[in-house]
């Protein structure tokens, strides 16, 4: 790989979730540990996958990966983070304050944006303070999909500045004693993201004008942070070898025509391109397969396909009918980066529409993209995103009008800069989502939400929602009070966890379902989308990934879900209203060459 030749010391790997940035951040940390180099790689996505691929089992401190000399890897785990990072806030004061005061602080430590501090606070370690990792050669960041990784690198901006200019000794994080002592840290750590001959931003697409669009704007947006130094990997590029294969030759029409089209700021980087493994790869192995271009020697073992009749799989519309008895509610949609959330979300939206119920087709993720996927309009359906900016301006607005109606000019001064604080927008954020839920009597919402992690992060903010807020606020909205036995309750909200056919996908959405029925939530139903396994493919590497989809059918069928749809590879994208209706009329065991 192209990366690989006269590499930075850090390497940052990111891009819209799916698109293979932690097998490429791994494999690049293979081969660079092969070539003699002492090496750490780090995750910092809440939903971290890398024990899987690496087939380690990582913790907050580096490990060694069987198989690889000279390479340790750790995963920053959010709530490990958190709980750390208030001890180190609370802990000084216990036994000296009282017990009160000690409650009180701990509450304030309590909300969700604490745990997106804590990570960012070990992030920056890691990343600033070059004596963390004066052990190694290089530093490799696994991050979280786009939204998250551009809100994780501002982070340090955003906390400088709100250090600078707060003159209270107080946040809504609690006492900023422990945040002013990392100032030098964080500004460090802001040299070295900009820092060409320290740090190589690496933006990872697949062959794909959604992929490519997002990895253009990522690629604006961090420039304009100072990380110029960028480098682009295309990654799964397809290549049929047979040309009676109409399924092969629409594959790799589709990345041609992305190709063709890649928007001028991406086609001026560095370039690296990989081409599509015959499955999805796990273990040191099949990662050095990737580094050194032989892919093709990764092949493995040939898997003999079941009988995809007894496994009793559904299908979309099948499905879409059950969503449409109900009359009403929320209907969700989760899971991984990359699998489809937004184009089932969206397909699901115009099914209801067309059935004569009104539609709000709204996402939470901070990298939307249902505007481009719906591509017009319909009666019934009405097309929106949470704006963070608006949400943030809407309740600044509201607490000042209330909390702060009756206050000095000294406290509303104190006020406004309590709302200035990056917390403020995870708190506006929460409550848009809340206020999405409750419309949900009068007809049906549609929610294409985060990405796993950052989705689990705003569900779990919920629980401490009302301690974060009710400081600031006098009155809880309705909205917010109702949201979790709404979230719940079956009848009202439908949680649809979409995945792919593949190893991580799958799995990644198993623990997903775990940690919702620990919140109270029973997910409606699984979709499995992108499969190969109904249709009649020959060419050797997708017959490769064909085969190896069966043992993820049945495990989903077996072990995870009762109600399950599978959605067949589409020869076109399905984008726009036309397509998205398609989606939801042809049956999974149909293929045809739509135009």
């Amino acid at each position: 790989m192209e990366v690989l030749k006269n590499p930075t010391r850090i390497l940052f790997f990111t891009g819209k979730g799916g698109v293979g940035k932690t097998s490429l951040a791994c494999a690049t940390a293979i081969a660079l540990a092969d070539a003699g180099k002492r090496v750490v790689l780090v995750s910092t996505d809440p939903a971290s996958n890398l024990d899987e691929v690496l087939g380690v089992r990582l913790s907050q401190k580096p490990s060694a990966v069987p198989g690889v000399l000279r390479l340790q890897a750790l995963n920053i785990d959010p709530e490990i983070a958190a709980h750390d990072y208030r001890e180190r806030m609370v802990g000084p004061y216990r036994g000296i304050l009282p017990e009160t005061a000690i409650n009180s602080m701990e509450e304030q430590l309590s909300g969700s944006c604490t745990v997106e501090i804590a990570a960012f606070d070990e992030f920056a370690k890691l990343l600033g303070d070059r004596q963390a990792t004066e052990e190694f050669d290089h530093v490799i960041f696994d991050t979280a999909p786009t939204g998250h990784t551009l809100r994780l690198l501002t982070l340090p901006s955003a906390w400088s500045g709100f250090l600078a200019e707060n003159t209270t000794g107080t946040s809504c994080l609690g006492p900023l004693a422990g945040l002013q002592a990392q100032q030098q840290l964080y500004q460090q750590t802001v040299q070295a993201l900009s820092d060409p001959a320290l740090t190589t931003l690496v933006l990872v697409a697949r062959a794909d004008i959604a992929a490519f669009t997002e990895a253009a704007r990522t690629s604006g947006e961090l420039a304009a942070l100072g990380v110029n130094n960028q480098h682009l990997i295309i990654n799964g590029v397809f290549r049929t070898t047979d040309r009676n294969d109409p399924v092969a030759q629409s594959m790799q029409l589709r990345a041609e025509r992305a190709l063709a089209q890649i928007p001028t700021a991406l086609a001026a980087l560095p370039r690296t391109t990989v081409p599509l493994a015959p499955f999805g790869l796990l273990g040191t192995e099949a990662l050095r397969a990737i580094a050194a271009g032989r892919l093709e020697e990764a092949v493995g073992s040939v898997i003999e396909n079941d009988a995809l009749q007894e496994l009793h799989l559904g299908t979309l519309p099948e499905l879409i009918e059950e969503l449409a008895s109900a009359g009403r509610g929320v209907v969700m949609t989760m899971g991984k980066g990359g699998v489809g959330k937004t184009t089932v979300a969206a397909a699901v939206a115009v099914a209801l529409a067309d059935r004569g119920f009104l539609v709000c087709l709204s996402t939470t993720d901070p990298a939307a993209h249902l505007a481009a996927a719906v591509q017009g309009t319909l009666a019934n359906l009405q097309v929106s995103k949470i704006d963070p900016r608006a949400e943030i301006a809407a309740y600044t607005a509201e607490v000042m009008a209330t909390a702060g109606a009756n206050l000095d000019e000294h406290g509303r001064a104190l006020l406004e800069e309590d709302l200035r604080s990056p917390c403020t927008e995870e708190i506006a954020v929460f409550r848009a989502f809340a206020a999405a839920v409750d419309r949900g009597r009068d007809g049906f919402v549609v929610l294409d939400t985060a990405p796993t992690g950052h989705t689990i992060l705003l569900l779990d903010a919920a629980l401490a929602y009302h301690r974060e807020i009710s400081r600031q606020a006098s009155q809880l909205p309705t909205s917010v009070q109702e949201l979790l036995p709404r979230l719940r309750d079956a009848s009202y909200t439908r949680v649809l966890i979409v995945t792919s056919p593949e190893a991580t996908p799958v799995h990644e959405a198993a623990q997903l379902q775990s940690d919702l029925h620990r919140a109270g939530i029973e997910p409606f139903g699984w979709v499995i989308n992108q499969s190969l396994s109904t249709l009649d493919v020959h060419d050797p590497v997708l017959a490769s990934r064909k085969r190896h989809e069966t043992v993820f059918l049945r495990e989903i069928v077996e072990q995870h879900a009762s109600r399950v749809a599978l959605i067949p590879w589409q020869v076109e994208p399905p984008v726009g209203i036309a397509a998205l209706r398609r989606l939801g009329e042809v049956s999974s065991n149909e293929f045809a060459l739509q135009e």
